[in-house]
């Protein structure tokens, strides 16, 4: 058996079949290698979570590559600084990576500091950085020390893990700017951190304004549009609401155990997500009042949208959908967002899912839907192929697949300019996978999918 048909074999664990075999995915296990999976690397886990700290320097200590690579990687908008949209580089060539990449770092700092005057400097570690051996940590202290202002080091070199791994390290570096407070008094308070959305197309905004309609005050997000200062405060809270359980849920199990602060799985992807959340937070904070502004917001947006909803539905009934995303919540919201505009996922998949994710996805989907988790290209085209699929929805690596088959595609991840959570949102999402799946340009392709 050749080394190439060794690592595909190695790949069934982690494919399965609803109805056809047992409920078993491998999950949260490094990439097989031979197999190039769709995953980002530890340090793209770390960007994409704190890139959207809108008042922060974020310094790359890496090849140039790196940098651009995950420049303005979200579409996360700010309503204040716009510093965060500009990548930088300690740009490490050959010189560097032979006699080390420290004094530039320090330079570099000392140049960015002086030209931005910025509260906060995350410096990230990439794969070269964990080779040579830079002291990341010596180095952030020292500058900050220098000049009295936040030096966080992101621990995000390569080879030491996968996206999650990154997703831990942004946290770990989150929680060392949280200060402490008097739980009594913060315990006691209406307001809450949303955690886990990046502001991609004002989403935040759009969940900060039905949660003020209920009374309840979102003290900061994790962490789009968010600065340097709200996060420091992100202990005066009564609770944590979790969007994004992949990137989150390790700050939100850490700020528990610390401060003692509840925290809950929400998802405001489709109506009945966006409503059953609204509810389960207006519970959270003790019901009654909070609980009948919920259950008047929800029926009138419900009224509003619905109608518009079943149009669209009434074109898309019978369509088949493929999911390829990050988190498995996300993946779970999808499936059921999908249900409401009547098409059937075939085939589901993530990068970063875990086994309880998985079990759930499994109930929720028919017989004959593919669950598979870390995938590869080739797997990918396989099963959107043969499960008849008619649209993907995944991220920015996904699209050119996508259209390479002959298939629509939504972006749901990265760069879209339009936000998909919330009510209107749920009316975005069936506009845009109609206006795809619909489009006159497919009687001009060769279907390689589902026609």
């Amino acid at each position: 058996m050749s080394e190439t048909a060794a690592a595909i074999n190695a790949r069934e664990e982690f494919i399965a079949t609803k109805g056809r075999r047992k409920n078993t995915v491998k999950c949260d296990a490094d990439s097989i290698a031979g197999c190039v999976s769709q995953r980002a690397c530890v340090y793209c886990g770390a960007r994409v979570v704190l890139n959207p700290v809108t008042d922060a320097i974020h310094l790359v200590h890496g090849p140039v590559g790196c940098a651009s690579y995950t420049w303005d990687i979200r579409g996360s908008l700010s309503s204040g600084s716009e510093l965060y949209r500009n990548s930088f580089s300690t740009d490490l060539r050959e010189q560097d990576i032979i006699f080390g990449g420290e004094k530039k770092l320090a330079r570099t700092i000392d140049e960015l500091v002086a030209k931005y005057q910025p509260k906060l400097v995350f410096v990230y570690s990439t794969c070269i950085v964990g080779v040579i051996g830079d002291d990341l940590k010596a180095i952030c202290k020292a500058a900050a020390s220098r000049h009295n202002i936040e030096v966080i080091p992101v621990e995000s070199s390569g080879f030491i893990g996968n996206k999650s791994a990154g997703y831990r390290a942004a946290c770990e570096a989150l929680l060392t700017l949280i200060d402490p407070v008097d739980r009594p008094e913060a315990a006691a308070s209406k307001t809450l951190n949303y955690m886990g959305d990046f502001n991609l197309a004002g989403e935040a905004w759009i969940i900060k304004n039905y949660l003020a309609q209920l009374g309840v005050k979102v003290n900061t997000v994790f962490t789009g549009d968010s600065t340097s200062t709200a996060l420091k405060t992100a202990a005066k809270v009564s609770l944590n609401i979790v969007q994004c359980a992949g990137s989150m849920n390790y700050l939100a199990g850490k700020l528990q155990e610390l401060y003692g602060i509840p925290y809950m799985q929400v998802s405001f992807l489709g109506v009945e997500d966006t409503s059953n959340s609204l509810r389960n937070i207006a519970d959270a904070m003790g019901g009654g009042e909070i609980r009948a502004r919920a259950e008047v917001l929800i029926r009138r947006e419900t009224d509003r949208v619905m109608p518009v909803i079943n149009k669209y539905r009434e074109k898309l009934e019978g369509k088949k959908a493929a999911v390829y995303v990050g988190g498995g919540f996300k993946a779970i919201s999808l499936i059921k967002q999908f249900r409401e505009i009547g098409i059937e996922v075939v085939m589901v998949g993530t990068q970063t899912g875990q086994r309880e994710d998985y079990e759930t996805i499994h109930e929720l989907v028919t017989d004959g839907t593919v669950i598979l988790d870390d995938a590869n290209p080739a797997e990918l085209e396989r099963f959107m192929t043969s499960q008849g699929a008619h649209l993907l929805v995944g991220g920015v690596k996904e699209r050119p697949l996508a259209y390479k088959l002959g298939l629509a595609f939504i972006d749901h991840n990265h760069d879209r300019k339009h936000p998909l959570s919330g009510y209107d949102g749920a009316i975005n999402f069936a506009k845009e996978v109609y206006s795809t799946v619909c489009s006159p340009v497919w009687r001009y392709t060769v279907p390689k999918g589902g026609g």
